[in-house]
């Protein structure tokens, strides 16, 4: 019996509660692991040992918020162990050093550590475990913001995985979909849709997206076209097909993903009317806000604007019909019906069925 050595981790942080949680759930993977505070360090271990993977942290300045030395052993690891897939944990990174760290430098994903979750972590180790070495930290980037002050502090990890995020508390009137199957990516357009203004929904597969689009109503989407399949998992393009079923369900797309094939990017704007197309590699936050508010000001897409489906709901209504009544009478299900009068409440500023056909009535967007 051949006894296999286990694979190797390097940790790489200069705080030592991170140090030892990381540490601990690593261990528990069955992995070897290394600890290194500096880069430094980091350097040494890198070319003591090959690596399957690194955990690295952004700054490495107890200090110095703005020490950026987790950039450097980035880009160590692509010259001393090309075979290691590194994943960023920060509680400093921006946008666009989250962005060109994973797009430049390799990473496999940025994972926050405000938001820390052990059992999202695991899950991240288990897709960066599974993916191709080297080659797949640089076809597969994704980020995740942390737009913070310089000088606030990072939760501890047992703190973090239970506090919950305050600018969250309050969910605003317009509602978001994303579907991204990688968490930093997922996290970075939440992010960003969160300081336009949306609540957001976010999910990881076709069949959950669809789910969603059934019981809610957006008034934007964010899809990546390559999404998580258990059929095809590494050559699936679902997130085409989903917006087919966005643009049925009246809702604007935008398209933010690592595959740019010209076929796939005429379908996207030729077939589902997508408002813009923009890759990962090149993403930028200026140009996705453009995205996002030109999405935000199509027809439809407008506070108070209701969409066809929705008219007829709201023609329904003004009838005097139960939902079971305009259920059938547009052979939907009940619960379509509910999903629609939410969504007409909210785009008219209504409570209830009466102030709901008052309203549409001085709109003129039914007969009395």
């Amino acid at each position: 019996m051949v006894n296999r050595k286990p694979l190797r981790a390097l940790v790489v942080d200069d705080d030592p509660s991170w140090q030892q949680i990381l540490s601990e759930i690593l261990t528990d993977q069955g992995m070897a692991v290394d600890v290194a505070g500096s880069l430094d360090a980091a350097v040494a271990c890198l070319r003591a040992a090959p690596h399957r993977l690194a955990v690295v942290d952004l700054s490495l300045g107890r200090e110095d918020h703005r020490n950026q030395d987790g950039l450097a052993v980035l880009d160590a690891l692509r010259r001393h162990d090309p075979g290691c897939t590194a994943l960023l944990l920060s509680g400093y990174a921006t946008v666009e050093l989250a962005v060109s760290a994973l797009t430049e430098y390799g990473a496999f994903t940025c994972l926050r550590k405000e938001s820390f979750r052990r059992s999202d972590f695991r899950q991240v180790l288990r897709q960066a475990l599974a993916s191709a070495p080297s080659a797949a930290s640089e076809t597969r980037a994704a980020a995740t913001p942390g737009d913070q002050p310089a000088a606030r502090q990072a939760a501890p990890p047992d703190a973090a995985a239970d506090q919950a995020r305050p600018e969250l508390t309050a969910a605003p009137a317009r509602q978001a979909l994303v579907v991204e199957d990688d968490a930093g990516w997922g996290s970075i357009l939440s992010e960003l849709l969160g300081e336009a203004g949306f609540s957001v929904d976010l999910c990881r597969s076709y069949g959950e997206a669809l789910g969603y689009l059934r019981r809610g109503v957006y008034t934007l989407a964010v899809v990546d076209l390559r999404l998580a399949s258990s059929l095809a998992p590494d050559d699936n393009f679902d997130g085409l097909r989903l917006l087919g079923a966005i643009r049925k369900a009246g809702a604007p797309a935008i398209v933010v993903s690592g595959s740019a094939l010209p076929n796939h990017v005429e379908r996207a704007y030729a077939e589902h009317g997508i408002v813009a197309f923009l890759e990962k590699r090149a993403f930028g936050r200026e140009a996705f806000r453009r995205a996002v508010a030109e999405a935000t000001r199509l027809p439809g897409a407008e506070e108070g604007a209701l969409t066809a489906r929705e008219l007829e709901v709201l023609g329904l209504l003004r009838q005097g019909l139960t939902n079971k009544e305009i259920a059938a009478a547009l052979v939907i299900s009940d619960n379509t019906v509910k999903r629609h009068l939410k969504a007409i409440f909210l785009k008219l500023d209504a409570n209830t069925r009466a102030a709901a056909v008052a309203k549409a009535i001085s709109l003129g967007l039914v007969h009395r």
